[in-house]
């Protein structure tokens, strides 16, 4: 019998769920505060942070005019190493570079730690782009004294998305730990929960503790759009999202509360019907898929880089995610 081929999703359906549609913004950086219980010195001046992101950003440059991730690795890891080295593997395939890969040269803030011990964070928010995209949340880390600062995570801001207040950076503000105490939840288990939200929804248990956000409702939005088509030719999809160990960075706000920047995997696999090939979706999908053979079933695998604030436990607010990054790493048949 002659196969025929499920419907595809367009391209445009997927690119919702691949980059949450982070809109022209205005800037939403609140204004920084000069009083600290800090009792150590900031570990790096503003002079020293912009010379560290000037080298990352040049390294990315070279990459990208290249279409050639293999130096990456000199100035990047973490997530970021994943998401970027998918952005040009496509880039070779389509022969152009997602524009949401743009990081801005100019900045809104830096927000440099006191913490003298390694590994430790740098977190830089950027402006809009030239093309008025949302803001980047930039993480650098640094492993050791004797290591460079690489670019660990890249998040694209959500739109109208509130940051908290953050010490000047003369003055530094303190990283956190994945076992924070005083907030409404633990780092962790913010993220734990977080990850279960994306996979189940509404029905997810934890549902109740968190405010509505971009990357959930434009990840339902596109579920169920992609079930329409699935179900017309009698398939099958199903996504989880599982939380990678030690990917998280932490700073805590100078009035209370954490802002935490994590790694969740997740992988969604989409079975076509009998006798039908399950076949890439998007032109991403293509580039990573390569010659691969189609077969009735295909897995996309995604790096998503989520930040959430989590508040302190006598607010009595919930958890709001601010910004999100999501990009397919690796399509293959099953």
């Amino acid at each position: 019998m002659r196969k025929s081929t499920i419907v595809r999703i367009t391209a445009a359906a997927l690119t919702v769920a691949m980059l949450p549609a982070l809109a022209a913004c205005s800037e939403t950086v609140p204004k920084v505060t000069a009083t600290t219980s800090a009792t150590d010195a900031p570990v790096l001046t503003e002079a020293q942070e912009e010379n560290l992101r000037g080298k990352i950003l040049d390294v990315l440059k070279k990459a990208d005019d290249a279409k050639d991730a293999n130096a990456l690795s000199e100035r990047v890891e973490g997530p970021e190493l994943e998401v970027r080295s998918s952005q040009l593997t496509i880039a070779q395939a389509t022969g152009n570079l997602d524009p949401h890969a743009t990081i801005p040269d100019k900045i809104s803030q830096t927000v440099i730690p006191t913490d003298s011990s390694w590994p430790r964070s740098v977190f830089t928010i950027t402006t809009t782009t030239d093309d008025q995209q949302s803001q980047r949340l930039l993480v650098f880390n640094q492993d050791s004294a004797r290591s460079n600062y690489k670019l660990w995570g890249l998040v694209r801001l959500f739109q109208g998305a509130q940051l908290p207040a953050f010490e000047v950076p003369k003055l530094g503000s303190k990283m956190g730990d994945a076992d924070d105490s005083g907030l409404v939840s633990t780092p962790a288990d913010a993220v734990a929960h977080y990850a279960d939200v994306l996979q189940n929804g509404g029905n997810s248990k934890y549902a109740g503790d968190f405010n509505d956000d971009q990357l959930r409702n434009d990840l339902a939005s596109l579920t169920a759009t992609v079930q329409k088509g699935i179900e017309a030719n009698a398939g099958t999809q199903s996504q989880t999202f599982t939380v990678q160990p030690d990917q998280i960075k932490i700073m805590r706000a100078a009035r209370g509360g954490d802002l935490v920047v994590a790694q969740i995997n997740s992988e969604w696999t989409r079975t076509a019907g009998e006798g039908r090939e399950s076949l890439p979706a998007s032109d991403a999908e293509k580039a990573l898929f390569g010659g691969g053979t189609a077969t009735s079933s295909m897995k996309v695998t995604y790096v998503n880089v989520v930040a959430l604030f989590i508040p302190t436990s006598d607010s009595g607010e919930k958890i709001q995610a601010v910004g999100a990054e999501r990009q397919p790493i690796k399509v293959e048949a099953q």
